[in-house]
């Protein structure tokens, strides 16, 4: 762990989005062994991802965010960045639903997703710029993990659909996964930018929070309700209390 925390930023952003996008390959590979997923269990698991990420935007985004300076006051820096986050991930879903349509839902599930993965692999690369000491840098590698564990559901959902649609499996995996690579660029990139200038940091990381909760509404709570009220409730609590209870631990 100490040879992790003398890594510089960038480095330990890297390493993060590698461990996130191997999680999304992980879940993706389900599909070269089973013909489909327990629908209750894929719904709890689901659900885990969502509450994990909505704890990680209050704990890991916005709370670190109003501990730094801006010119406006701090709470008007978080609330535009977190609608900013928020209106660029609904505008997306509106621009990409309306050029999908031919392509059936699995590939307008395969789109959003890789799009919604950008802003998460931002958010990671932001929280590891914000850290400060140790335990800020190990809050923002649980923060990563806790994104890497709502990756593999991510993986298996994407790649079940394509198989579904009559995708070989491998061609199914491949897609899948691919889905995940755009987390390592983003994730690097936030990082090298928001420690570049300290200035973008209450912005970044309320945006990224903003965005993140706009995929859960928008993604992956519809998801995992359709499927099973009673798993999802389940999933998205425990996901909820196993992050926050991380982040305030290493807090």
């Amino acid at each position: 762990m100490q040879w992790f925390l003398s890594l510089r930023t960038w480095e330990q952003a890297l390493l993060a989005s590698v461990m996130m996008y191997a999680a999304t390959t992980l879940g993706a590979s389900l599909v070269l062994f089973f013909g489909k997923l327990n629908k209750p269990a894929l719904a709890a698991l689901t659900g885990g991802a969502a509450g994990i990420m909505i704890a990680a935007s209050f704990f890991s985004l916005l709370l670190p965010a109003l501990e730094y300076p801006s010119f406006l006051p701090d709470y008007l820096t978080v609330t535009l960045g977190f609608l900013g986050g928020g209106l660029f991930i609904l505008l997306s879903d509106l621009a990409l639903s309306r050029k999908m349509k031919q392509k059936g839902r699995s590939g307008l599930l395969y789109f959003a997703v890789t799009l919604h993965n950008v802003p998460e692999g931002l958010a990671v690369g932001v929280a590891f710029a914000a850290a400060v000491s140790e335990n800020a840098a190990l809050a923002a590698l649980v923060f990563a993990v806790g994104i890497a564990a709502q990756n593999f559901p991510e993986g298996a959902c994407v790649a079940f659909p394509l198989r579904a649609d009559g995708m070989s499996r491998r061609k199914s995996f491949f897609f899948a996964q691919g889905s995940g690579a755009v987390e390592i660029p983003a994730c690097v990139l936030g990082a090298v930018a928001a420690a570049a200038v300290r200035g973008l940091l209450p912005w970044a990381l309320s945006f990224s929070a903003g965005a993140m909760i706009a995929v859960v509404c928008s993604e992956l709570i519809p998801e995992c309700f359709s499927e099973s009220k009673t798993a999802a409730s389940i999933g998205t609590v425990l996901g909820f209390c196993v992050m926050m209870i991380l982040d305030i631990a290493l807090g």
